[in-house]
């Protein structure tokens, strides 16, 4: 893996310019069919479910950082909650939430910029896009656009989810996006309890598989600069649901991300 380049303000500036034009021009100029309906009738067929701790004790991090975050997830899962997304449509994360802005109600949360955690507006959202990739992954819909996250900054804490399962999120270019190229509709459902959140996908008819996820070639290296980086691949099993028997096994994604912690254990 290259050795990770530190980029001038300026090019980090103009970047952000163009990549935000670029983006506006895509959701509102190319014609794709977004889902926007947030609707109070409810799809009666739960596929599948997940739910993630809202607070961790992480090193060198704050809690008040994570309290923050639940303010900020509570008003971008105001976006979101209900959302209907019928065959041919594709939903967009930041399109539906939007920009994160004070204006908005948003505040100060966890944010990592280059592997370091840092503060700021709506900070905390990736929890969410986190979430919603994971739970899509069970489900017939298609990830059209997801963003892998470049630092490993944290060790493996209860980690219930091969490493590189998640999908980061910055506004507007680090964007996820779901298509449904199938000929039922679905419905995303997003819950904050006072620990956990929670996301499942509903439809209007039941499905006629069920996913597993796994990685395989996992490996920690150590690069030529000095660092670490952690690698795997992720793929998922289709199963048939009446048979139990698995009908293929698909490639989802690769991962490479440079540690930000010693994977060597002290003796």
């Amino acid at each position: 893996m290259k050795k990770p380049i530190k980029r001038s303000k300026l090019r980090i500036f103009t970047g952000k310019i163009y990549y935000t034009l670029k983006k506006n021009c895509y959701w509102y100029l190319s014609g794709t069919k977004f889902a926007d309906n947030l609707s109070d009738i409810s799809l009666s067929v739960e596929i599948f479910s997940h739910k993630t701790p809202l607070l961790r004790k992480l090193k060198d991090v704050d809690m008040w950082i994570q309290h923050n975050k639940i303010t900020n997830l509570k008003l971008a899962i105001k976006k979101i909650n209900k959302l209907f997304l019928k065959p041919q449509q594709t939903f967009s994360f930041w399109r539906q939430i939007g920009k994160p802005t004070k204006k908005k109600g948003y505040v100060d949360g966890m944010v990592l910029h280059n592997g370091e955690v840092r503060s700021g507006i709506g900070g905390g959202l990736c929890q969410l896009s986190n979430l919603i990739f994971w739970i899509t992954l069970h489900t017939p819909l298609t990830v059209q656009e997801r963003w892998r996250h470049s630092y490993d900054v944290f060790p493996d804490i209860k980690r219930d989810q091969p490493f590189g399962s998640g999908a980061t999120c910055a506004y507007p270019n680090i964007d996820l996006q779901i298509k449904n190229n199938s000929n039922q509709s679905f419905q995303l459902y997003l819950e904050l309890t006072k620990t956990h959140l929670i996301g499942k996908w509903f439809s209007d008819k039941p499905i006629k598989y069920k996913y597993e996820i796994f990685e395989k070639d996992h490996e920690i290296k150590g690069e030529w600069w000095g660092g670490y980086t952690r690698n795997n691949k992720i793929f998922r099993k289709k199963i048939n649901i009446k048979t139990d028997k698995e009908i293929e096994e698909e490639f989802i994604t690769k991962n490479h991300a440079i540690m930000m912690y010693n994977p060597l254990l002290e003796i």
